[in-house]
């Protein structure tokens, strides 16, 4: 199976997906249009409910692992760019993506549901466009496998506001030269609560966050972001990690950028401090959570972890099991003193995540079967 031959298949059978199992409000999905063209890149399919909801369908062959680390970031770009359009953008997309004049989205929907009201159609569509009201799914020829990596990702969006699926849809070949489909549900987010805030015309709600809102406050704070935005973004492009299943972060707007664990709540805090020149990695964790039994199960074995991390790290115990390791370079903003300074952070990054993933893995595996108790 090709990744266009799962496409081909759902697109033809959109029933096929257990949409029920995960958010049934999405039930009744009537397949528009496969390859829609956003500035985010190309929805493999796209899909509306008669009553106005979107469902964007991402496919994927898992036995490719940077599919599996970058499938989750790649369907949240799509949603996020399809949440600035209004019903009458998708329309116009839809058609062109299909060569149709007029207004295919709603004729492909009155196939199946002749009864659907166009003006409430419209309407509750742009509605939910705007709310960012999506189920995002995630289907695979195998994706077991790659459940615990996506599921990391999705600690790096606790915001999330979109209900999303992990589907996995194993193919068989049948004697008579059939296809046997056998769909399950591997994971789901649980619907997030919203609160909806209704504007007066002409007024708009800014999120004090919003890079234009804050640079008509403190421009200097925008240009510093944007200049550890463009550091972190020169560290990532070279970073390459042996482990494929390891989420990589997208460049942040401030001096550290966290890569999550396996043990949920526990992450690689990977910093820098232009001040002293320098550069280092922390463990993090919430308290009383499975990250910090996590962490705990690696320091009560810390000589063998400091050996396999090559003898440099920290372990201390105060309030919190803290290891670390740092070193310094000198000036970070001259370019020779930053390339050996990520270099260095490079190799030391790949390194935590060899030693520390497959214990924490383990370590998150107990306290799940124990419970916190």
């Amino acid at each position: 199976m090709r990744e266009a031959d799962i496409q081909a298949l759902i697109y033809a059978h959109p029933e096929c997906l257990p949409i029920a199992e995960i958010d049934q409000m999405f039930l009744g999905p009537v397949a528009i249009c496969r390859e829609l063209v956003t500035q985010a890149g190309p929805i493999d399919i796209l899909m509306v409910t008669p009553s106005g909801l979107p469902i964007l369908v991402e496919c994927k062959l898992w036995r490719n692992p940077e599919a599996r680390r970058e499938v989750v970031g790649q369907i949240l770009d799509y949603a996020k760019e399809l949440s600035r359009w209004s019903s009458s953008d998708l329309q116009r997309e839809v058609s062109r993506r299909l060569g149709q004049q007029g207004n295919p989205l709603l004729e492909i929907v009155r196939r199946n549901y002749p009864a659907v009201d166009e003006t409430a159609f419209n309407d509750a569509l742009t509605a939910n466009l705007r709310r960012g009201r999506f189920l995002l799914l995630i289907v695979g020829d195998g994706i077991r496998e790659g459940v615990e990596a996506i599921a990391e990702y999705l600690q790096m969006h606790a915001g999330l506001r979109f209900s999303l699926g992990l589907i996995e849809l194993p193919v068989y070949a049948m004697p008579d030269g059939s296809r046997l489909v056998t769909p399950r549900v591997l994971a789901r987010t649980l619907t997030v609560a919203r609160e909806v805030v209704a504007l007066p015309d002409g007024y708009t709600l800014q999120d004090a966050q919003d890079p234009e809102m804050a640079e008509d406050i403190d421009p200097e704070r925008i240009a510093r972001g944007e200049a550890a935005q463009s550091f972190w973004k020169e560290f990532l492009d070279g970073l390459r990690l042996d482990d494929p299943e390891q989420p990589i972060p997208k460049p942040p707007r401030h001096g550290h950028v966290d890569f999550p664990l396996p043990a949920p709540t526990s992450w690689l805090n990977v910093y820098r401090n232009m001040q002293r020149g320098e550069v280092g990695i922390t463990v993090g964790y919430w308290a009383n959570t499975s990250g910090e039994s996590a962490v705990k199960a690696v320091t009560d074995d810390w000589e063998s972890v400091n050996t396999e991390l090559g003898g440099n790290a920290i372990f201390r115990r105060d309030d919190r099991y803290r290891i670390s390791e740092a070193r310094s370079f000198g000036p970070l903003d001259d370019p020779e003193v930053r390339k050996q300074a990520f270099e260095w952070l490079r190799m030391r990054v790949n390194a935590f995540v060899n030693v520390l993933r497959p214990r924490m893995r383990s370590a998150a595996a107990d306290y799940q079967s124990r419970g916190p108790g």
